[in-house]
């Protein structure tokens, strides 16, 4: 796809570091502006090396005051850090509500955290299709931390898991019987969990129905698909939890207690033997060069912080480059990346295709009045569904993909890889 001048001017500036560049850049991917399809196309090769976090969860349960904790520790680290809010839209201007982003404090003045919010513009599970594409903006600019952070609904959020690497589900404390409410939705979209606001009573009771909510879910999840997430099973099948119910990857156990000042605790404890010993010495191994089958399952941590105290922020850290690790020698990254262009490539032919069709339909006699004679009794959707698509489908089976030649390149380029995996 062509670019015009000035389009190819902004990718320059963008990819040369301008801040402002980058600012337009969005804007025209939020808007649909002429020629951001061009625009996104040429990000895809500059893409790929940001690690993309997800924060979703109920309303209330920190979610803006815990990302903006995390971006004020990433930097602390030397990291640049790019934040996608995802606020609910304007009936009036479908705009974002919440612009301001007013909790987001630590952080003002900083260049290298750049704050953008954006509409759910009414799209499933709070998130547009232009997110995805804001992502790899910031990602081709060179942010090094990616986080997203959506309006929450804790089971509702679950478009999320298509565009984050990592998705943390915030509970608050005294939750009690709305985690098992959301029980189905929480646990299949959760890499981790994070009980924030722990200092308040109800704590070690949320933490408590978390652990029991993992226990039993352990085991019974696979790799993304459309509606879950993450969490390989090893050939055995076997639970990384131990007899108390705790993670055995580093990280922090599940049900940590207060200290005296009210402060989250976590405690520390060893790798698991299996990661540890696949971890050793593959920092230049492919997911496809690994053998996957020998990695442990992931298996969810629960952590308690204080946000507004920045207390438990640096373990929240260290599980989300954990899961990184785990994503990268476990082969998921791959197929989890795969997953994500997949459901892309359909969401952008659903979208094109149905505009195409009724632009030409609206050419002979618009979908109005074909839905007034459905009012008068004369046809049904279903009837004219049916005629438009055996209208469509006989100039598909004339000119099917024509133009598009390497499609055989690319299924012949699956069929080599697959074979080469399957004899690792």
């Amino acid at each position: 796809m062509s670019m015009n001048a000035s389009d190819e001017s902004l990718l320059e500036s963008l990819l040369a570091g301008e801040h402002r560049a980058l600012a337009r850049t969005i804007s025209k991917i939020e808007n649909r502006e002429t020629g951001y399809q061009s625009l996104v196309s040429a990000l895809y090769s500059h893409t790929g090396n940001a690690d993309v976090i997800g924060i979703t969860g109920s309303p209330g349960a920190g979610k803006s005051t815990l990302v903006d904790k995390l971006a004020e520790a990433y930097r602390a680290r030397d990291e640049t850090v790019g934040i996608i809010a995802i606020d609910p839209s304007s009936p009036f201007t479908g705009g974002a509500v919440l612009g301001d982003r007013i909790r987001m404090a630590s952080t003002v003045g900083d260049m290298d955290v750049f704050v953008r919010s954006m509409s759910a513009r009414g799209a499933l599970g709070g998130l547009s299709t232009a997110t995805a594409d804001a992502v790899k903006a910031m990602d081709a600019f060179g942010k090094d931390k990616i986080i997203i952070e959506t309006v929450g609904a804790g089971q509702n959020e679950i478009d999320i898991v298509q565009t984050a690497d990592t998705v943390a589900v915030l509970v608050p404390p005294g939750s009690g019987d709305d985690v098992q409410t959301l029980k189905a939705g929480i646990l299949e979209i959760a890499d981790v969990f994070i009980v924030n606001k722990a200092d308040r009573d109800g704590a070690d009771r949320t933490v408590q129905e978390l652990r029991e909510m993992v226990h039993l879910g352990e085991g019974k999840q696979t790799s993304r698909d459309t509606s879950g997430h993450h969490g390989v099973m090893s050939t055995s099948g076997s639970s990384t939890m131990d007899t108390n119910g705790q993670n055995n990857h580093s990280g922090t156990t599940v049900g940590a207690g207060m200290d005296g000042g009210g402060h989250a605790q976590t405690e520390s404890k060893s790798k698991s033997a299996d990661l540890a010993t696949h971890q050793t010495d593959t920092s230049n191994i492919t997911p496809e060069e690994n053998n996957h089958e020998t990695v442990s399952p992931w298996s969810k941590p629960i952590i308690e912080t204080v946000a507004t105290e920045g207390s438990g922020i640096e373990t929240v850290i260290e599980e989300f480059a954990e899961h990184r690790t785990y994503l990268k020698h476990s082969g998921e990254k791959a197929e989890q990346t795969r997953q994500r262009y997949a459901e892309e490539i359909r969401t952008l032919l659903r979208g094109d295709i149905n505009q195409l069709i009724e632009t030409r339909l609206n050419a002979t006699s618009s979908v109005d009045v074909l839905a007034e004679a459905v009012r008068r009794g004369e046809t049904d959707p279903y009837t004219i569904m049916n005629e438009i698509v055996n209208s469509v489908e006989p100039c598909l089976d004339k000119q099917a993909f024509e133009g598009v030649s390497d499609l055989t390149h690319y299924t012949d380029q699956i069929d080599s890889d697959s074979s080469d995996s399957n004899n690792i």
